[in-house]
């Protein structure tokens, strides 16, 4: 409970960033500033600074969220500062030198997460990322408490099969940036869907099974923020 207080409100986070960038907008328009601004802000640069910063404060892709920010920082001084210039060279070599990192301290331990020939995971807390890519993964757990989809540039499908919900409210926190996710539920869960689009959409596609009671006492909450993505929630029966 202690880690979720500590997360920053994606709503909160966003509308900051709007408050802010309104505001530099608005006293460049007044002359007060003379620089271009747009070509900081409208660069991939910025935007993995932004994505990345999320990532480490309302996620627990806090390495991951830290390499992005890293690189977005790198790549938009040559922005500020024209005299700083990178070659392709030094960009390969910085994106190798990210990956590495990501892929030697992202090592999951053997005994957080079981592996069978089909795909199959048992665990009651996801944490799934699919960049530039994606995959289909189905959830076995018997006290499933919810996690992080994550899905930049990439897509991926969550099957919760043979799931079943913990006491209390659970939560899965979405986030898509140019991608997606598909979430699947048992028919009998009670959900609440708060996703925020921002150029992009989350669609409900989930059917009740009117022979199947709910149970109230366990909810599954998806939140999150989609952003020039998408994504959608079904059921199984």
């Amino acid at each position: 409970m202690e880690e979720k207080n500590n997360k920053v409100d994606k709503r909160v986070l966003l509308g900051s960033l709007l408050i802010g960038l309104g505001g530099l907008f608005f006293l460049k328009s007044l002359n007060v500033f003379d620089f271009n601004f747009t070509r900081i802000f409208f660069s991939w640069s910025f935007f993995f600074i932004v994505i990345g910063l999320y990532l480490s404060f309302n996620t627990s892709r806090k390495v991951l969220g830290g390499i992005l920010a890293g690189l977005g920082f790198i790549f938009i001084l040559p922005r500020i500062f024209p005299s700083i210039d990178y070659n392709s060279s030094v960009i390969f070599a910085i994106f190798l030198v990210a990956i590495g990192i990501y892929i030697i301290v992202n090592q999951r331990k053997k005994a957080e997460i079981e592996n069978d020939n089909f795909g199959q995971i048992s665990k009651d807390v996801i944490d799934d990322v699919a960049i530039f890519g994606g995959g289909t993964k189905i959830i076995t757990s018997e006290n499933f408490k919810g996690g992080n989809v994550t899905a930049i540039f990439g897509g991926s499908e969550i099957i919760l099969k043979g799931c079943k919900l913990a006491e209390g409210t659970n939560v899965i926190d979405v986030l898509a940036v140019f991608g997606g996710t598909t979430i699947i539920v048992p028919s009998d869960w009670n959900i609440v869907l708060n996703v925020t689009p921002i150029f992009g959409g989350f669609s409900n596609k989930s059917v009740k099974d009117p022979n199947r009671v709910i149970d109230l006492s366990k909810t599954l909450i998806i939140k999150g923020l989609v952003v020039f993505g998408g994504g959608e929630l079904k059921t199984y029966f």
